[in-house]
């Protein structure tokens, strides 16, 4: 079975360990970075092994795309967590594998995971 190592990217710490939390509970997937920035998260995807980027839209420094564009990071499954719909469109353009919208449910979560997997 692959292990999907996971960063976790939202300038929010709450929302960060409901991530972790739920992500727990999937034995496939392993957090192996956070951050709570723009900056970080590509300091994150630039010396740590990322499979899947779990990324906020909108955080200080950097938002969610502008860390794609400057990790230039290939074959990462990215998924935008955020709490506004209006994104959406753009996330799919940039490739996103899925959009959640804070908040949501847990089984919308696991319809997540299971795309990626």
């Amino acid at each position: 079975m692959k292990a999907y190592r996971v960063l976790i990217a939202d300038d929010e710490p709450l929302a960060r360990a409901r991530l972790r939390v739920l992500l727990r509970g999937a034995t496939d997937f392993a957090v192996v970075a956070e951050a709570g920035n723009g900056l970080e998260a590509v300091e994150a995807l630039g010396t740590t092994d990322v499979d899947v980027a779990f990324l906020d839209v909108q955080m200080p420094l950097l938002d969610g795309f502008e860390v794609l564009d400057s990790a230039g990071v290939q074959d990462l499954h990215v998924v935008f967590v955020t709490a506004y719909e209006e994104h959406a469109v753009r996330a799919f353009d940039a490739s996103a594998v899925d959009y959640l919208v804070k908040p949501f449910r847990n089984d919308r979560f696991h319809a997540c995971l299971q795309k990626i997997r």
